[in-house]
């Protein structure tokens, strides 16, 4: 006879999913010796809290396209470790959460403390998660246990994929099956077995009609191009018929930023040539965006004009073309397919020339190659001197994760990524705190790649605890903290009424260096450039903690000028 926990780590590699990021406790506890005995196969890391595994499988989910596995206990990963569920839930990244109901062998009823069954006196797993999954189950028996984990592994991997939980009564975990199940369970591949749609050809036979006649076309990359991997047949289609690109905050890279077609990025801390380029278009083509209010400049009426432009929306969920705005054309599908039947069917370049010299004439006229000279304190400097450093140091086989703030801001805004896919934002929430964990997944998952994380000191001082988890998994990666001693962005907007936005001078060297990695100092502008490089060249995780001017701003980092 097997145990429930054995059955439940069978199933996950039967399915294909064989990492998971944990802080044990309790139930989860139980189940770490079938996961022993699988080590050959499975890999856990081991975090030390919550909410860095949470973003660490979140991010492992998106980058690789198929679920790992988030573990905790149950008070702990329903409140702390959300913060990765709820990014995977906005941000479409599939992700399993393996919990339990801390009810200590049937005692949930009693009052017990930590219990999350939602009894009386309790409170309640399933309550927390449903409305932050795409499936979530109560497992009360060892068969519901098994086939709940296969059902999460087949509602997170479809689309739109995104996280699926399985909430087990803790008392089950170590609880014997008997060889012939009640009911009874079948191996998974055939609850997992799926054809995905195809979008219909009339439809895309009509795009290509729209595309070809429109003089001003643009295409708006939104996370579906992320989602689907096709940056780069995206950037291939739009450079052969002269189209305009623009993304939206999600999809910020999905083609190289350095493309004669691309414009950039959409919304107030987007760029002016994106904002114009859609402003100015006849036909605007959304290819898995949501066209939410956060890049659209908070729906501002001369960005997006329905009845006078023409709106195509392309989505792999029919709920969300037309959801924002009406559109006259929706093509449900995933984009990958639709921008390869496009390029099958080939788009009339005749246009191409006319098109390219007017994006080329709009880039000069927003000065998208331009980047402002600001000045900073003695032995300070600005966050342009970071974006400008980094824009020089990224190559073909960097990734950069960003967090949150006015670094951010300031990335988004400047950056010109140059080449397809290598950014990672927290796109679903913006949570301050992401970029460390991701960064650190993202090597997981990409060994051979340079791993960069850019954070402001709030941010990284939420999640510096990963810098043990680097050691721990032998990842050599660098976090680049833009140290202001405060919350930068907060700070801006509140000018001269500033309160509770200033923290004291932190040194993350000593910091890093405590925690077993190493440390590199910054105070000068022509300085950050060299010492990324020499981070990356140390090995271990290294902190490169640059010191910013606490008076620069984010402000000069927006679009708010009337289109």
């Amino acid at each position: 006879m097997t145990k429930t926990n054995e059955r439940v780590v069978d199933t996950l590699i039967e399915a294909g999913v064989t990492r998971a990021f944990t802080l044990p406790g309790l139930g989860v506890t139980w189940s770490l010796p079938a996961f022993y005995d699988r080590r050959d196969e499975f890999d856990v890391v081991l975090t030390r809290n919550e909410w860095i595994a949470s973003i660490m499988t979140q991010v492992t989910g998106r980058l690789t396209g198929r679920p790992a596995v988030l573990m905790g206990q149950g008070p702990w990963l329903t409140t702390i470790g959300a913060i990765g569920i709820l990014e995977a839930h906005f941000a479409g990244s599939p992700m399993v959460v393996l919990t339990e109901t801390s009810d200590y062998d049937g005692y949930g009823q009693l009052g017990v403390y930590q219990t999350m069954t939602g009894d009386y006196g309790g409170a309640d797993a399933m309550a927390s998660l449903k409305p932050i999954t795409k499936y979530c189950t109560y497992a009360t028996t060892p068969e519901e246990a098994v086939f709940g984990t296969q059902m999460a592994v087949k509602h997170a991997s479809l689309p739109r994929t995104g996280p699926a939980a399985v909430i087990m009564k803790t008392s089950i975990i170590r609880q014997e099956m008997p060889e012939a199940p009640k009911p009874g369970l079948y191996p998974s591949k055939g609850y997992l077995s799926y054809t995905p749609a195809r979008p219909d050809a009339g439809a895309v036979a009509r795009l290509k009609d729209l595309l070809d006649k429109a003089k001003r076309p643009v295409f708006i990359a939104g996370n579906g191009v992320l989602a689907s991997n096709s940056g780069a047949a995206l950037q291939a289609l739009a450079e052969a018929a002269g189209i305009a690109v623009a993304t939206s905050y999600n999809a910020k890279g999905a083609i190289a930023e350095t493309s004669d077609v691309t414009a950039g990025m959409l919304g107030t801390w987007g760029m002016p040539t994106a904002n114009r380029a859609v402003a100015e278009a006849d036909l605007v083509v959304m290819l898995g965006a949501s066209m939410g209010p956060d890049y659209t400049r908070f729906r501002d009426p001369d960005l997006i004009r329905p009845g006078d432009q023409t709106l195509v929306q392309v989505d792999i969920d029919p709920r969300n073309a037309g959801w924002v705005y009406p559109v006259d054309l929706a093509i449900t599908g995933d984009v990958a397919d639709v921008i390869a039947m496009l390029a099958d069917s080939g788009l009339d370049a005749g246009a191409r020339e006319a098109r390219l010299s007017a994006i080329a004439d709009l880039k000069e006229r927003t000065d998208y190659h331009v980047l402002p000279d600001l000045p900073a304190a003695q032995g300070s400097v600005h966050h342009v001197d970071l974006v400008k450093a980094m824009q020089g140091f990224l190559g073909p086989d960097d990734i950069l994760a960003l967090d949150a703030g006015s670094n951010r801001i300031w990335s988004t805004f400047g950056l010109r990524m140059p080449y397809p896919q290598q950014l990672l934002v927290p796109g679903g929430t913006g949570v301050m705190g992401w970029g460390g964990p991701a960064a650190a997944a993202a090597k997981l998952v990409h060994p051979d790649k340079r791993v960069t994380c850019l954070s402001g000191d709030g941010g990284f001082m939420m999640t510096l605890q990963v810098i043990t988890t680097c050691i721990q998994q032998n990842l050599s990666t660098v976090f680049v903290v833009n140290n202001n001693s405060g919350l930068g962005m907060v700070r801006d907007n509140l000018g001269e009424r500033r309160i509770a936005v200033d923290f004291e001078d932190i040194d993350f060297v000593t910091v890093a260096e405590g925690l077993g990695g190493k440390g590199i100092r910054v105070y000068h502008p022509g300085e950050i450039r060299d010492a990324i490089e020499t981070a990356h060249k140390m090995g271990g995780p290294v902190v490169v903690d640059v010191k910013v001017d606490p008076d620069a701003s984010h402000h000069q980092a927006v679009d708010n000028a009337p289109l």
